[in-house]
């Protein structure tokens, strides 16, 4: 048995390991709580016998603890040590034998102070007819929901009793119809199962005025009444063709259904890879179908991530980079051409150096594996798991060669599924598999690989030779637009995708001399990104703008931050406006603080150095 690897988490799992989770839960609208009670099944992991359970918590606040339903169970919520929270500590008389399995019941409530829920007023939905709540519970927030071993490194099986006055979806399948709870006051029961171990992070919930329509054979989309057809036309063009790529890539899929919910604009995410029910940013809902790439990513997690996952956030890159990477092997299946998975890396590798350009090059948050000893996950959160990540496994694809490569992703996934691992078992298991008899010829080329370089070198990574067809023409646009004499045509982009257009104003964007207001202005006209329901194109083109000193925009900027809650634009929109117009930055800020998710509210916070941070922002 191993020990504990997280430095994320209180819990003693080393002694004890969830088995099994029942949530017996009720969503107070009027309280804004959840409150109810939770079952843990732990199973005891070690010969000597442990008196002591210790479970994570964060502002939960806890009424009763039962051991196998003893009501004169000893227990005690310790003070807060930040950023890990109030560890609960229940006593075990006379411990448990290896393998043993107790019954931990919990009676609980959440506070004001829970990180995981936003709650949503009926007049900041779709139709304004009822409220809404839904959670979040990565990286380390589902203790703040209720105590448990709150680390990837710990899976358990989930049992779902969820009441509600309104529709309820959960990260399980649902397993019954909704029925009456006695009395109807609380609203209906409504019941899941997830009977794939999962780590606490993808626990889910989210109830509302919530409807659903088919986007594919296994596949549905929910969301409000008002935004249902919409969406339903944005998604159901690729869902299955998503999944048929996904499975002739790794194996099967594994969880049943693969829902969509389509969530409220205050959704701090691009998407949330929450099992049966993605969570996603309703900023994907563009009108072009030009953003529906995200569903390809939270896709990828059912494999990577949700089956597979790293044991601790400081490994987060086995997540992340693995997701990146079958994310554009499945949109260049899709599209029958290798050079959409370039184009896709190209973008990616200009987040990737505006992360570490943020940073720093020699700052600890650009390595791929990074110590969270002390560190709340959630300010070294970036773009670097994601994209150095994906480069790193890029490069032994590259490496072994694509034939040979593919041949490992399944062995990879077989074998650590429903199991958690760090860097050097990729590691092992990366060596274990090529050094089988047949790739003998890839010997000398294997042993080349630094991977002590890889998982701890700051700053960028080798930058590949990537095949540059889809973005040439988009370069060549903004080579234009360094004169102050062009005459933009709207005939110039009309060949674009949405991806492309992305890649010319990021192109543009990066400018040693940024563009004049007269330019910017025309840019915004000429091309129609100032009227675009696309937030991605809409971003940068803002950032364009109030770096050319167009103070015409900085309205349309404040604007905007009231409508998104997603941290991808939220974050850079605020650092920009900050810089250029830092009274219009806080009015807006203190406008829609209560519209952002404590999650991006916390981090724009730091942005605008509203709050004490120990780390720069990501």
């Amino acid at each position: 048995m191993a020990g504990v690897r997280d430095p994320n988490t209180n819990s003693n799992y080393d002694a004890w390991r969830t088995r099994h989770t029942t949530a017996n839960l009720t969503i107070d609208f009027a309280d804004k709580c959840l409150r109810g009670s939770v079952v843990l099944e732990l199973v005891s992991q070690t010969d000597k016998a442990s008196e002591e359970i210790i479970l994570d918590s964060s502002h939960v606040a806890v009424s009763s603890v039962r051991l196998n339903a003893d009501a004169s169970t000893s227990w005690e919520v310790r003070p807060r040590v930040e950023p890990n929270g109030s560890p609960l500590h229940v006593s075990v008389p006379h411990g448990a034998a290896k393998g043993e399995t107790v019954k931990l019941e919990i009676e609980l409530a959440t506070t004001a102070k829970c990180t995981a829920l936003q709650w949503l007023t009926p007049a900041q939905t779709g139709n304004k007819k009822a409220p809404f709540m839904f959670s979040q519970a990565q990286a380390i927030h589902a203790r703040s929901l209720f105590p448990c071993q709150d680390t990837p490194d710990v899976k358990s099986t989930y049992s779902f009793n969820i009441t509600s006055p309104y529709v309820v979806v959960a990260s399980g399948v649902p397993v019954s119809e909704s029925s009456s709870v006695e009395g109807g006051e609380a609203g209906r029961l409504y019941r899941f199962e997830q009977k794939v171990p999962i780590p606490s992070y993808l626990f889910a919930l989210a109830s509302g005025d919530i409807v659903t329509a088919p986007i594919g054979r296994r596949s549905v989309v929910a969301t409000g009444p008002n935004e249902l057809e919409a969406s339903q036309w944005e998604l159901e063009e690729s869902m299955d063709k998503f999944m048929e790529a996904a499975e002739k890539i790794v194996f099967p899929y594994r969880w049943g259904e693969y829902n969509v919910l389509v969530l409220p604009p205050s959704f701090p995410y691009g998407g949330m890879e929450n099992p049966i029910f993605t969570f996603a940013t309703p900023t994907i809902i563009s009108g072009d179908r030009q953003n529906v790439d995200v569903i390809a990513h939270e896709l990828s997690h059912s494999w990577s991530g949700n089956l597979v996952t790293s044991c601790s956030w400081e490994h987060y890159w086995l997540n992340e980079g693995w997701t990146m990477y079958l994310e554009r092997r499945i949109i260049a299946a899709v599209h029958k051409d290798d050079a959409h998975f370039d184009f896709s890396a190209i973008i990616g590798w200009k987040h990737l150096e505006e992360a570490i350009e943020e940073f720093g090059k020699d700052h600890a948050f650009t390595k791929l594996c990074i110590s969270h000893k002390g560190i709340d996950p959630d300010d070294a959160f970036s773009t670097v798991p994601y994209e150095k990540g994906f480069h790193f496994v890029y490069y032994l694809d590259r490496l072994v060669g694509r034939e040979n490569f593919d041949k490992f992703i399944p062995y990879y996934f077989s074998k650590w599924a429903n199991k958690s691992l760090d860097s050097y078992e990729f590691k092992d298991t990366f060596l274990e598999f090529f050094s089988a008899p047949e790739y003998a010829d890839l010997k000398d080329k294997i042993t080349e690989i630094d991977w002590e370089g890889r998982f701890y070198s700051t700053g960028l990574p080798p930058k590949p030779a990537f095949n540059t067809t889809l973005v040439d023409v988009c370069y060549e646009l903004a080579q234009k637009w360094r004169s102050a004499d062009y005459v933009p045509n709207s005939a110039d982009v009309e060949s674009f995708t949405g991806n492309q257009k992305l890649v010319f104003l990021n192109a543009v964007h990066s400018f040693d001399q940024p563009l004049t207001a007269a330019q910017s202005q025309a840019l915004g006209r000429t091309y129609g990104f100032l009227e675009s329901r696309n937030v991605e194109l809409k971003t940068v083109y803002y950032q364009i703008a109030m770096r050319a000193g167009d103070k015409a925009t900085h309205e349309g900027v404040a604007e905007l931050l009231g409508q998104v809650g997603r941290m991808k634009f939220v974050r850079p929109l605020f650092r920009s406006l900050n810089r250029v117009d830092r009274p219009l930055a806080l009015k807006t800020f203190e406008k829609n603080r209560d519209f952002y998710h404590p999650i991006c509210r916390q981090m724009v916070e730091k942005d605008l150095g509203l709050a004490e941070s120990k780390t720069p922002a990501a």
